[in-house]
């Protein structure tokens, strides 16, 4: 036991999970204490979504260009979009029999992880810049079917064109655009430029876990688990990314693409789901312990499946 501690990649990991966890306790104690209203949290969306976020992915491109690596976007494009549509089928027939507003929450906790807030900090801080660059990629198949299936699970209507606007034009994935076309013409930034990226990107994962942290603030830990919890947990942590992983092990994925993938396909249910639930007649308070308890497992999931990877 205390060599398999002695490990320094599993100690750096472990580490890792506890200055997260450090960092949405800080968010609770602020929620709570008011410091931060509950106006702050869209606040704090919008600027890690459309400034610290985007910071951070054109950042991580700034790598030499090579066939290599646009095979690898490739890639992984396909595993993401396959791994959607296994969710999606997952989200269709597993929730059949619960009543409309348990059964919206639960397919769109089924399909929509938390990738975009929590997923990117991790595969950062396991797979460094790189595995953040995959990873960005890895996740604009999600973002068009969280603003298409996803959005339709609540609201019974899907606008196409209208969703691949949305995602065109979301902060994130233009600055995948940009971060590749660095890559590719491999034009150097100037250095105050770079700098203030880098510092920017900094910032990714203590505001996304304080953030995350407010919404757990909100939930009622004495009535957080009930067996759909424990359900939905299970397949968002455990059942999908073996999925994933069982199938990169199977066609030889390079384990780096193996691991972003598992990684981001193992990542609790989206912080937007009680959101949407809110506004769209959804069981709101269901869906926060759904976020809530998910995002607290994968404090324990991420080191599992890292270890299990070799990573």
């Amino acid at each position: 036991m205390s060599a398999l501690f002695a490990d320094p990649a599993l100690t750096s990991l472990l580490n890792l999970m506890g200055q997260m966890f450090l960092y949405a306790v800080c968010g609770m104690v602020l929620r709570r204490k008011k410091i931060l209203p509950d106006e702050a949290r869209p606040i704090l969306t919008d600027l890690v979504m459309d400034l610290i976020l985007p910071a951070n992915i054109i950042h991580s491109f700034e790598i030499e260009f090579s066939l290599r690596i646009l095979q690898k976007f490739l890639l992984i494009l396909v595993i993401a979009s396959v791994s959607q549509g296994i969710s999606m089928v997952f989200a269709r027939f597993l929730w059949q029999r619960q009543p409309g507003h348990l059964k919206r929450v639960l397919q769109y906790s089924t399909q929509v992880s938390n990738a975009g807030f929590l997923g990117n900090p991790v595969c950062e801080g396991v797979f460094g810049a790189e595995g953040l660059m995959y990873a960005s990629v890895f996740l604009i198949p999600q973002r068009i079917v969280m603003w298409s299936a996803g959005l339709a699970y609540f609201t019974d209507s899907t606008d196409w064109k209208g969703t691949l606007k949305k995602v065109a034009r979301h902060p994130c994935i233009i600055a995948v655009y940009i971060g590749m076309f660095l890559m590719v013409t491999q034009i150097e930034l100037p250095a105050v430029l770079e700098t203030g990226l880098m510092k920017l990107g900094g910032c990714t994962m203590p505001l996304s876990m304080i953030l995350i942290g407010m919404m757990m603030a909100d939930v009622n830990m004495r009535t957080l688990i009930s067996p759909m919890v424990l359900a939905v947990t299970g397949i968002r942590l455990l059942l999908l990314p073996a999925i994933v992983y069982a199938g990169c092990l199977l066609f030889r994925v390079d384990p780096l693409l193996t691991g972003v993938s598992v990684l981001l396909v193992g990542m609790p249910c989206g912080s937007t789901t009680p959101i949407l639930a809110s506004r769209y007649g959804g069981d709101y308070i269901f869906a926060s312990k759904c976020v809530f308890f998910s995002t607290l497992a994968s404090l324990v999931s991420v080191p599992v499946w890292c270890m299990v990877m070799g990573v």
